[in-house]
């Protein structure tokens, strides 16, 4: 049962985790980077150097608290990878790929990845599996890395989905942190398809989901249930939680929020609507993300409307739930 020792963990992180005040203290000198300090849930922003935003009128370039849309236009890549290079940036990936889904979409995720993802940078995957030997060998240019780790394979995909919180957590906490400045976490049924740079990197990432940027909030599949730690009656934007990073302080409390939002809802007998992603959401309302991606950074090619895409970054792999998530 998924809940088995689960108690002495909800406590630990009980512990550990407040919301009274976290704070970025490293800022940078990227153009168009924000400088993040949370106190008291409130969020103060600052941004230096120009952003064009005015390259992209047809879009939101910008939050109601000033944080950017990464958009197509918008942004001279070549300054964030030449400051990024000049701060010795490093990226931790996680990624899990378990039961089917390892045989169904890896090596097409890590094959792409070293063709798109943080080019130039230090680069780790953390690959996250039940089977470790049938992890394919892929080749890695210079100061990338593979780290293969056996997870244990829930009997439910959504426990599989939602655990992962706890698992990322730990990872960051054990080696992440001691390695690299930040994290990105991805689903693996996703394949890289154009530049996914260090323009994505920033102290705390969300990604507009494809399906629900242009909706009226009325439309956003926010977890209705007052039971629910997830619960939200409204919200600035719908997240995607097939892509969420920042810096790992950030993501770490990220992880640790949601993951304590599961656990006590799973001792009160409740199921948020959409996992962790109903978790993660309700998180950036509460704590506003620093950078947010547009749906460039995983596009849905079924989306027939594609006037705001001018560059596919990722995109969705096809889903075969029927076969990926039985058995």
């Amino acid at each position: 049962m998924i809940l088995e020792n689960q108690e002495g963990a909800y406590s630990a992180i009980t512990q550990k985790l407040t919301y009274r005040r976290y704070t970025t203290k490293r800022s940078s000198k990227l153009p168009g980077f924000l400088r993040v300090s949370w106190h008291e849930n409130k969020t103060q922003l600052s941004v230096s150097g120009s952003v064009r935003a005015q390259a992209r009128p047809l879009v939101q370039t910008f939050t109601s608290w000033k944080a950017p849309v990464i958009w197509e236009g918008m942004f001279d890549f070549n300054l964030f990878d030449q400051r990024h290079a000049e701060e010795n940036s490093s990226v931790a990936l996680t990624v899990f790929a378990v039961g089917r889904y390892l045989d169904a979409y890896l090596k097409t995720f890590l094959t792409s990845a070293e063709q798109h993802f943080m080019l130039g940078l230090p680069v780790t995957y953390y690959v996250f599996t039940d089977s470790p030997e049938k992890v394919p060998n892929i080749t890695l240019a210079s100061q990338r890395n593979i780290k293969v780790i056996q997870v244990q394979k829930h009997a439910r995909w959504q426990d599989i989905s939602m655990m992962r919180m706890r698992t990322i957590s730990e990872i960051i906490e054990s080696e992440i942190r001691h390695k690299f400045r930040y994290v990105f976490c991805f689903d693996v049924d996703q394949e890289f398809k154009g530049r996914f740079g260090s323009e994505a990197l920033g102290d705390s990432v969300a990604l507009l989901h494809a399906h629900y940027y242009k909706l009226p909030k009325a439309r956003f599949t926010y977890d209705r249930n007052p039971k629910s730690k997830a619960f939200m009656e409204t919200g600035d934007f719908y997240y995607h939680a097939a892509i969420f990073g920042g810096l790992w302080q950030n993501v770490k409390h990220l992880v640790d929020a949601c993951y304590l939002g599961i656990i006590e809802d799973k001792l009160n007998n409740v199921e948020a609507l959409w996992h962790d992603e109903s978790h993660l959401n309700k998180y950036f309302w509460i704590h506003k993300p620093s950078k947010l991606l547009s749906p460039e950074y995983c596009w849905d090619q079924s989306i027939w409307d594609k006037r705001d895409i001018l560059v596919t970054r990722l995109v969705w792999a096809p889903k075969h739930y029927d076969t990926l998530r039985s058995g």
